[in-house]
């Protein structure tokens, strides 16, 4: 990853994979019913703050692609301030490792490290528990990253309960497309009543990702992918995708078939963690 040393403050803002992910029902506002698993990893955007005291908020770099009024960091900043009628701005600017379209969530991370870190540099003392419904309002996968631990999830993705995670390393597999969350959820050939599971089944290796079919059926290059990772290993979707990975007990087996991974595929290779780095900048 890259980053830049010269900034005043800068915060992580870490990639998640869903280890599971099942969709249970839908409510009347047409939001999905999910069960799924959070689990950080450490590969990380890495976002940069310097306060104003005049109260404007910018964007000074970061992701030219995402217009800045609709980025999440930009309206996290001015929901706090909204929120908490601070007078202080901020300059943000964001170095992007976290692939957009992957479901590694770089998006919301970041709306998340924003809400965090200008609570602290704001001086404003909210807890996380109102930070995470501030986050709430911004997509449903904030509050995990503002909670900073692995969770098992439920509701929209906000109902979290912490889970301990065997230790694990991760080969990550990045095809040559954006998915987008929204046509996968629409899609009519999705399962949307799946049987609910439980906490013990996942342990105990119930980890399908019920997005798999719908996606991979619409996007060739993710199917290619979990084709060639699933010769070798357990091949998994991460969210709506289009990242995939493969869980390895050590460093050294996902690292050699890093060496192999088709050129085609953007790879890296992650450790999982429990707790956030966003917690320990803070000191929790």
């Amino acid at each position: 990853m890259t980053t830049n040393p010269n900034h005043d403050d800068w915060w992580p803002a870490p990639a998640k994979l869903n280890l599971m992910l099942r969709v249970v029902g839908r409510r009347p506002d047409g939001y999905h019913l999910l069960q799924t698993v959070f689990r950080f990893v450490d590969f990380a955007d890495q976002i940069g703050f310097r306060v104003r005291g005049d109260g404007l908020i910018r964007r000074i770099s970061g992701n030219d692609a995402v217009a800045e009024s609709e980025d999440l960091m930009i309206r996290a900043a001015r929901l706090l301030q909204r929120e908490s009628g601070a007078s202080l701005g901020v300059d943000i600017s964001l170095v992007k490792n976290i692939p957009m379209g992957g479901g590694l969530g770089g998006g919301s991370s970041d709306a998340a490290t924003v809400l965090v870190a200008l609570n602290r540099l704001w001086d404003l003392d909210y807890s996380m528990d109102r930070l995470a419904e501030l986050g709430l309002g911004l997509g449903a996968d904030v509050p995990v990253f503002v909670r900073g631990q692995a969770a098992w999830a439920e509701g929209i993705g906000e109902a979290l309960t912490p889970i301990d995670l065997p230790a694990a390393w991760y080969l990550v597999l990045m095809p040559p497309c954006h998915v987008s969350t929204a046509d996968v959820f629409n899609d009519p050939e999705l399962t949307r009543n799946a049987p609910r599971t439980t906490i013990r089944d996942f342990l105990a290796g119930g980890q399908e990702n019920d997005c798999l079919p719908v996606v991979t059926s619409h996007y060739p290059d993710v199917a290619e992918a979990i084709r060639w990772l699933g010769k070798t290993a357990v091949a998994r979707l991460t969210g709506t995708g289009g990242a995939v990975f493969a869980e390895f007990r050590h460093e050294a087996e996902a690292r050699q078939l890093l060496q192999q991974v088709p050129e085609k595929f953007t790879a890296f290779v992650a450790k999982g963690l429990d707790q956030s780095p966003l917690l320990a900048r803070i000191g929790l």
